[in-house]
Order: C-alpha cells, then sequence, then structure tokens
C-alpha cells in the first residue's frame, strides 16, 4: 500500500486532503509547524494520521518525514499575496527554501512523486482569458513569483533527478476550514463570516474584479488523480485546477446575501497591491491527462461552505455557553 506525505497538513487544502486519504483507507503522514495551519482541522484524524511537527526550513525534520514515502503532496505555504507584499524575504525563505528543501529530502529519500500546489498567480495581469498553461508568466507580486519558482524547480528535479513532479496551479480555492480571522484571509471566508455576522464586507477595489472561484473538493480530486496518472503524461508538468467559470465579487455578495439572509451593503475600499483584475483558467489540459472534472460548482460550493461556517459558529457558541456556568 503506498504511503502519502501530506505537507501542510493542518491547513484548509492540507486538512481537506488528509481527511479524503483517510477515509479512503490510505497511509497518511502529515507535516505541520502551526505557522498558519491549525490542530483542530486535523484532530478528528486521531491514529488516521501519523503526524510530525516540522517545519520546511528543518532539514533534519523533514529527512524523517519523507522517509518511506511514495508521494507528496505539497500544501504547506505562507499562501497570501498581501502578507509577501508586506514580508517578502520571511514569505521566500518558506515558500522557495521551504520548497527546495522538501524536495532535495524527497529525492535523497527515494519519493516516488511530489505533487505541487502552485498558485494562479503565475499569469499576472495577462489580459487574455481563459488562462492557458502554456501562457508566458508575468507575476506581479512576491507570492506569485514565489510559487512560480516553486515550479520552476518541481520542473527541474524532474528532469535532472528523475523525481516525478506534477505542479497543480490553484484558482482560488475556498471552502470549509478556511481560516477567516487573519488580516490575510482569503475574500469568501471573510464575506461568510462577516454576512454572518450581520457585518458588511469588505470589497478592495469596484468589485467588478472577478475569480475562477474553486470549491476545496475539487483540488483534492485533482491531487489525488495528479499522484496516480502516468507518468509519461503528467511528470515535469503544470496543469490548472478551476471550474473554467468566473464571478465577480459583486456577484459573488449577491449570491451570498441569497444564501445567508443577509440585507446589508458591502463596504468599498482601495484596491490591494499585487491583486490581479480577472483570473479564468482553461482546465483542458487537467481533464485529458489528469482526468479531472470539477464535481462541485460555485453555487453549490457557496452553499455547503456557509452551512459549515454556521455549524462550526454554532459549536463555539455551545462550548463558550458550557464554559462559562
Amino acid at each position: 500500500m503506498p504511503k502519502y506525505l501530506v505537507t501542510g497538513v493542518a491547513g484548509f487544502i492540507g486538512s481537506s486532503i488528509a481527511h479524503e486519504l483517510a477515509a479512503r483507507g490510505e497511509t497518511v503522514r502529515g507535516l505541520d509547524d502551526f505557522s498558519t495551519g491549525k490542530r483542530e482541522n486535523i484532530a478528528g484524524l486521531g491514529n488516521k494520521l501519523e503526524f510530525h511537527e516540522t517545519s520546511l526550513l528543518d532539514k533534519t525534520g523533514l529527512a524523517a518525514a519523507c522517509a518511506g514515502i511514495d508521494y507528496i503532496i505539497h500544501q504547506a505555504a505562507l499562501p497570501s499575496v498581501p502578507k509577501s507584499v508586506a514580508e517578502p524575504e520571511l514569505t521566500h525563505a518558506v515558500n522557495v527554501n521551504g520548497t527546495l528543501n522538501l524536495l532535495l529530502a524527497a529525492r535523497d529519500a527515494g519519493v516516488k512523486r511530489v505533487v505541487y500546489a502552485a498558485s494562479s498567480s503565475a499569469y499576472g495581469e495577462s489580459e487574455t482569458l481563459p488562462k492557458r498553461e502554456d501562457m508566458l508568466p508575468r507575476p506581479i507580486s512576491p507570492y506569485a513569483v514565489q510559487k512560480l519558482t516553486g515550479e520552476y524547480y518541481m520542473q527541474t528535479f524532474s528532469t535532472v533527478y528523475g523525481l516525478e513532479t506534477v505542479c497543480l496551479r490553484y484558482f482560488n480555492i475556498f471552502g470549509p476550514r478556511q481560516d477567516a480571522n487573519s488580516q490575510y484571509s482569503a475574500v469568501l471566508a471573510k464575506f461568510i463570516t462577516q454576512m454572518q455576522s450581520n457585518q458588511p464586507p469588505t470589497i478592495f477595489g469596484d468589485g467588478e474584479q472577478s475569480r475562477d472561484f474553486t470549491f476545496v473538493a475539487n483540488a483534492v480530486q485533482a491531487n489525488l488523480k495528479a499522484c496516480l496518472a502516468p507518468a509519461e503524461a503528467v511528470s515535469g508538468k503544470v496543469f490548472n485546477i478551476a471550474t473554467g467559470v468566473r464571478f465577480s465579487l459583486n456577484q459573488t455578495f449577491a449570491m451570498l446575501q441569497k444564501i445567508i439572509g443577509y440585507t446589508g451593503p458591502a463596504r468599498y475600499a482601495q484596491p490591494r497591491s499585487g491583486d490581479i483584475k480577472h483570473s479564468l483558467a482553461d482546465i483542458s489540459l487537467a481533464k485529458k491527462y489528469l482526468g479531472y472534472s470539477p464535481e462541485v460548482g460555485f453555487e453549490e460550493g457557496l452553499r455547503r461552505t456557509v452551512e459549515w461556517y454556521k455549524a462550526t459558529s454554532a459549536v463555539s457558541q455551545d462550548m463558550t455557553l458550557t464554559t462559562s456556568r
């Protein structure tokens, strides 16, 4: 039976992958240093997860985590454009140096394949839509540069060392377990929690910027397919992971108003540095070579996410009441 290592396992996407692997009865090891991940995201896995509390900057810890592993699903990162603008050296250390450290450990441990969480931010502000993998990358933020550098390292290790690698360029992944409390949180997590608390969400810019929002279950599916797809078709390659449909933030706000029952306005603020205006993916290569097809559409994904935040909020309130008695 193959062994999987999920880096960033206590994060939003990493924990979703680990839960799915465990549900399938796979052997799962996880790595996280809790710099952004949360212990509660993996608490329900119990003894189904072999956990290593290790940083990507800890070479000895990475060597131990990679020992005996067949497939690495590399999600660990500091995944924020604003944070990379504010702290480029820190985010570079984790996102670039940390990824290189992991690749070296994987190579030395004889790992079969590394699947890497790349980013659609690599495309930058090119006006051509949809984005295709053969387009020239034009990153406009330190985060985009860092994730693109990770892609190049993946491709180089595939060519030079024979380590199979697959890069998945995520387009705005959202869903349950996404952190809504950080100042760098993704837009949908913030929108939902603010509107559920009857607070106006903040839209940076005019709200006409659009995104190919992708429910997390689709990203999980893509990662697991990328582990097992034929090497001759996928190793050293890059694939867009999205839905192939885009919605503006204003449209998204209107949809959430209906789902949540929020009747207030949105608050508009100045655009953020490093943010792109539009994103839309061509997912034909992922369909052809990975067998990927988005199973959950945007509106259904929003409904599932709203329900999760609602349930989580109810549990937190019950715990608070119980503690205060």
